[in-house]
């Protein structure tokens, strides 16, 4: 396997992690993937390897500028757009969501703070109405059914993941507030003036360097009680993973699972969270502008994954449970499949897997693992 690109000598161990996930015999094998890690802002780490299939059906090597669905890291890109407004005043994190979407009062949701729908406790991780993947596709559809709905636990009290309600609340949040999407606010304020190639909306000049994601062999939906808040969750829409593949997905903005990316883009676009909030005379937060995500909202078992989760305000934070990082200002999270991005201010480092083949499950496995472990040994070795 040929891995390419470019790695410091002190992270080699990363490097070599990383082509061991394309071994044969690997459970799962690696099919086509990227690994990135930033320390003080700079790239140390930029590798990928492997194959991709294009929107011809035709495989072709995995390239430096390919680009891929991401899922649920995603989110972590519409909370960063929401920590930018927080900092800059134009967001209160605990005040209500109905303040500046008047019409998400309704149905007893009038005291949803915007924080509980940043941490997955606004108790609308899916929605009543049945609805199809195009209906993803319709924003004012996807937003107005979810202002209207009645929450499905009390608000506040419990987290549930948001699969992919929380980018579309979120993203009404953002609209209401700047009069922009959130695809165009992050095209703006984050990733044009960083650089980066990621995006909430992909347009089709992109489209010839998109490499398709590879299904996991089970769907969510099967594998849970039917009678459970994460069969409810999965039921409106149900939906497979190629519908990812598709091209109405790719030029939606699906802010909580839709954007596209690779590891580079992934980890160069949370650099400034890291460092103080600036990177390469980019700034994007102030000096504290990321002190929010360590203000824990919960700490106990989701309601949804069957997971015992501690949430940040955006993030996930490192606990027994997924120990992450050894660091304690540090904050996670990651994509269905594999793919993930940690955020660590103690080190002024940040490291992204990204990749198409899918493993089972919505909490990775050790191909993004094992190189994050390379990462922290190097970096412990000083």
């Amino acid at each position: 396997m040929d891995i390419n690109g470019t790695c410091d000598d002190r992270f080699s161990a990363v490097r070599d992690a990383f082509a061991a996930n394309f071994e044969p015999g690997r459970d799962p094998e690696e099919v086509g993937a990227s690994v990135a890690v930033t320390v003080d802002g700079e790239l140390v780490v930029d590798v990928w390897g492997g194959t991709i299939t294009n929107d011809e059906g035709v495989e072709a090597p995995w390239q430096r500028d390919t680009i891929i669905n991401v899922w649920s890291t995603t989110k972590t890109v519409s909370a960063l757009s929401m920590l930018m407004l927080a900092d800059r005043g134009e967001l209160d994190f605990y005040s209500p969501v109905a303040k500046v979407w008047p019409e998400f009062a309704a149905n007893g949701k009038a005291d949803i703070e915007i924080r509980h729908v940043m941490s997955h406790m606004a108790g609308l991780a899916g929605w009543r109405e049945p609805i199809t993947v195009d209906d993803l596709y319709d924003w004012d559809k996807a937003t107005s059914l979810l202002a209207a709905q009645e929450p499905w636990w009390e608000p506040g009290t419990a987290s549930g993941y948001h699969a992919v309600t929380q980018g579309y609340l979120e993203g009404e949040i953002v609209r209401r507030i700047t009069g922009q999407t959130i695809g165009e606010f992050a095209a703006k304020e984050i990733t044009g003036p960083l650089g980066a190639d990621f995006h909430i909306g992909t347009p089709p000049e992109c489209d010839a360097r998109v490499g398709h994601v590879i299904p996991p062999a089970t769907l969510l939906s099967d594998v849970v009680d039917r009678d459970s808040l994460a069969a409810q969750m999965f039921r409106h829409p149900t939906m497979g993973a190629g519908a990812a593949n598709t091209i109405p997905w790719r030029r939606a903005e699906i802010p909580a699972a839709g954007g596209h990316g690779n590891a580079r883009s992934v980890a160069m676009i949370h650099a400034p969270m890291a460092c103080g909030g600036e990177v390469n005379g980019v700034r994007l937060l102030s000096a504290t502008g990321a002190d929010p995500v360590f203000d824990e909202q919960t700490y106990a078992q989701d309601l949804v994954l069957p997971l015992k989760l501690r949430h940040g305000i955006g993030f996930g934070l490192p606990s027994a449970e997924m120990p992450i990082s050894p660091s304690e200002r540090a904050c996670f999270w990651g994509g269905w499949g594999g793919s993930i991005i940690v955020i660590d201010l103690d080190q002024r480092m940040t490291y992204s897997y990204v990749m198409n083949r899918m493993g089972e499950g919505t909490t990775g496995d050790l191909r993004g693992a094992m190189p994050l472990l390379a990462t922290y040994m190097a970096l412990a070795a000083g």
